[in-house]
């Protein structure tokens, strides 16, 4: 595997996620292809409950391309068949997160992710 900027970037959410935050390794998933209308995509981590159902999306970048509203359509397109309780967007040096709200259709932006409970 080639380190990329994005890579790195992705490795190191890997890493936050589990010893910052404490998400078991066995519950993180990464680039794994998924379809969205009809095309072949494929998301960058994915964090799961112990029951299987996804916890968290996350959509990293390399530090050099700016977190726009593009990145959040993205994370937003893929998380219309994943359905993840939490996002995640990441270039390394700006992170955002935010709760999702399907009852009412909205997301909420957070300060930091929930450590794994």
């Amino acid at each position: 595997m080639v380190l990329t900027p994005e890579e790195w970037v992705r490795q190191h959410c890997v890493r936050y996620l589990n010893e910052a935050l404490h998400y078991p390794l066995s519950l993180i998933n990464v680039e794994k292809q998924l379809e969205v209308s009809g095309l072949k995509k494929r998301y960058d981590v994915v964090v799961f409950t112990p029951e299987g159902k996804i916890r968290i999306l996350v959509e990293c970048k390399a530090p050099s391309v700016a977190i726009t509203q593009e990145t959040f359509d993205q994370i937003a397109r893929y998380n219309l068949s994943l359905q993840a309780d939490l996002l995640m967007v990441t270039n390394g040096l700006a992170h955002y997160y935010c709760q999702l709200d399907y009852e009412h259709g909205r997301y909420n932006f957070l300060a930091e992710l929930p450590p794994y409970a």
